[in-house]
């Protein structure tokens, strides 16, 4: 049985859009830099062809993993969402109870994860922790230095 994928809207938006692009208009590139590298002769001993089959192997590789994912995507839908627990598709205000510091998170499936956007996966272990809980609650996350404590401070849909 294949993996369920956990996607935002927004998410899965973005890999119909990537796919669309490499499906369209990247196949098409590439085909036509192949059908250039022939032009120049002898292919057995031509870069450019062997430069263009293995961008053309990649190309084809990104397509299958996204076609995969979206075949198994779940789209979270925001309106079956409770702004009342942690899931899935929420925004997340959490305080640090050590240094007082708040962070922002938006808990997103595991391929749409981006912590440098402020996104983490509910697989990571402060999402995995976050999950269930509600506003007050407190969570502590075990990291490589011992335990940070975080204490929900919002939560958002």
């Amino acid at each position: 049985m294949a993996e369920v994928i956990l996607l935002t809207q927004e998410g899965y938006d973005k890999i119909v859009a990537e796919h669309d692009d490499l499906v369209t208009v990247k196949r098409r590139e590439v085909a036509e830099r192949i059908k250039e590298a022939i032009s120049y002769g002898d292919i057995s001993e031509n870069s450019e062809y062997d430069s263009a089959k293995n961008e053309q192997a990649e190309l084809e590789e990104r397509v299958m993993k996204l076609e995969y994912m979206l075949r198994n995507a779940k789209v979270i839908d925001r309106s079956e969402i409770s702004g009342d627990v942690v899931n899935v598709g929420v925004h997340v205000k959490i305080k640090d109870l050590q240094t007082n510091e708040i962070i922002e998170y938006s808990i997103v499936g595991s391929t749409e994860a981006d912590p440098f956007e402020g996104k983490i996966s509910n697989e990571s272990e402060v999402g995995k922790q976050l999950l269930g809980k509600k506003i007050g609650e407190r969570v502590d996350v075990s990291v490589p230095d011992g335990v940070v404590s975080y204490e929900i401070m919002e939560i958002c849909k």
